[in-house]
């Protein structure tokens, strides 16, 4: 039976409520922890017909900058490796408009915060 405190399902259960809040905020749902050898990434959504590749992050306290900030350059690149990987395999030559989209989630005294940060960064 898997442990409910474990990292892995902890992370599970913050990725299921953002996605149930872009889903409110009206993005479609289209895949779920997609991995490829170089990353995962956690959302696939489209907004509108934009294809929204979102990083879910989760932090208990601001210490180290907190969860937006856990999304640093080497993190970064991964996704943006997978996001290419990803549209290769689905797109070929013919991809859609896409972005990268950082979904933080955070304790506060006030209960859970979240901070959706859209284009939050660009592929280099």
């Amino acid at each position: 039976m898997r442990n409910p405190f474990s990292k892995r399902a902890v992370g599970q259960q913050f990725e299921k409520q953002a996605c149930a809040y872009l889903q409110r905020q009206g993005l479609q749902l289209k895949e779920k922890n997609v991995q490829f050898r170089s990353g995962e990434i956690d959302l696939i959504m489209l907004d509108d017909t934009q294809l929204v590749f979102v990083e879910v992050r989760y932090r208990k306290h601001q210490n180290f900058g907190g969860a937006a900030a856990s999304v640093n350059y080497h993190k970064q690149q991964k996704l943006i490796k997978a996001a290419q990987l990803y549209l290769l395999k689905h797109f070929g030559n013919q991809p859609p408009a896409c972005r990268f989209d950082v979904l933080a989630l955070q304790d506060s005294p006030q209960g859970l915060t979240i901070e959706w940060l859209k284009n939050a960064f660009l592929a280099s």
